[in-house]
């Protein structure tokens, strides 16, 4: 079985690997205060071109969202998202768990607009009644999107102009982010995502890493106690190292960019081949994740060789389905699916 499934079916990339083994019988101070933990926040800080950002390494995308939700939020507020955000549909109730609301906007391709923001705050402080409801406290988004689509550079400057008018901070979750800044569509960099959110997170997970994610908090008023709540929430560990070697290692020599640009590469292959069939695709996916939309005949075909994720049922002869390529995807098997979907 070839398996495209998700973006992190591998372990890591080998020469993370290679330097975890290296410096395995090394002593280094704990919770993320040594040296491979400390060169990784610098190497991240040139890479956003901001010295004044901080940056703290967290295990996975779940625990992340849910400690910098509850590190923003005051109790009676919640966080808006667009309603088939990460927060909101694949977290089992993360955020709930934590005491805030998620406030879903609707959106048909997974991104939320700046308009849509500034209507629901002030319907919220336009009801008379508002002190009875939850009040919006942020904004979360994600690039890609969950539906694998992406924000451009005039949209993200929009919606943090208006957040920041409003004085909601603007959280954007970036657990795929590698493959967003490596996409041909894309006309953001990490200087600009910097410079118009209050703090982001540039995804190991999904991107090469064992585990990993490194919050980035640009908004100096959101900096302060940020360790107490990670503490708090289980989220510091005490082997710190072992994230900041793998996040020292990605950011060398341009690591992090070449794998995921590799397998948006792969995806777009695999994009086109269903093109060229005549099948049709579920939104403008141009990162690695793919959402074609197959009959019961083509599911069975396809579902005797590969791995894919069943994404949603639209009709009782069509079912949307996602392929995803990660970074460790290899030529051989995109070539043999690309092969299968001419043939079917």
């Amino acid at each position: 079985m070839i398996n495209f499934q998700s973006d992190y079916l591998e372990g890591c990339h080998p020469k993370i690997l290679d330097k975890l083994i290296d410096t395995n019988f090394q002593q280094t101070s704990g919770y993320g205060n040594d040296e491979y933990s400390k060169s990784a926040i610098q190497k991240i800080k040139k890479a956003c071109k901001r010295e004044d950002i901080d940056v703290h390494f967290l295990v996975g995308g779940t625990q992340t969202n849910s400690i910098v939700i509850a590190a923003i939020l005051r109790p009676h507020q919640g966080v808006v998202s667009a309603i088939s955000g990460h927060i909101a549909t694949h977290e089992a109730g993360a955020i709930e768990a934590t005491g805030h609301q998620v406030l879903t906007l609707p959106s048909e391709d997974g991104k939320i607009q700046a308009k849509q923001v500034k209507e629901l705050y002030d319907e919220h402080w336009n009801n008379p009644m508002h002190e009875s409801v939850v009040q919006p406290g942020m904004v979360y988004i994600s690039n890609p999107t969950e539906n694998g689509t992406l924000y451009s550079k005039a949209e993200l400057e929009s919606l943090s102009e208006v957040c920041r008018r409003l004085g909601l901070p603007l959280f954007l979750d970036g657990a795929r982010l590698g493959y967003a800044l490596t996409s041909p569509n894309n006309d953001l960099t990490l200087e600009d995502i910097a410079s118009l959110c209050d703090v982001f997170y540039i995804g190991g997970t999904k991107c090469g890493a064992l585990f990993g994610e490194a919050v980035v908090i640009c908004s100096d008023s959101l900096k302060r106690d940020f360790r107490y709540i990670m503490k708090q929430r289980g989220g510091i560990l005490a082997k710190g190292r072992l994230l900041g070697v793998q996040f020292d290692v990605l950011f060398e020599e341009n690591l992090y960019y070449e794998i995921c640009g590799s397998a948006v590469d792969y995806a777009l292959k695999i994009k086109q081949a269903f093109e060229e069939k005549g099948i049709k695709l579920f939104g403008e996916s141009f990162t690695n994740q793919q959402f074609p939309i197959l009959t019961n005949r083509q599911l069975d075909y396809l579902g005797k060789k590969y791995g894919f994720e069943i994404w949603s049922k639209i009709s009782e002869n069509e079912t949307i389905v996602r392929f995803c390529t990660s970074w460790a995807t290899k030529k051989e098997n995109v070539d043999a699916l690309i092969d299968d979907i001419e043939l079917m």
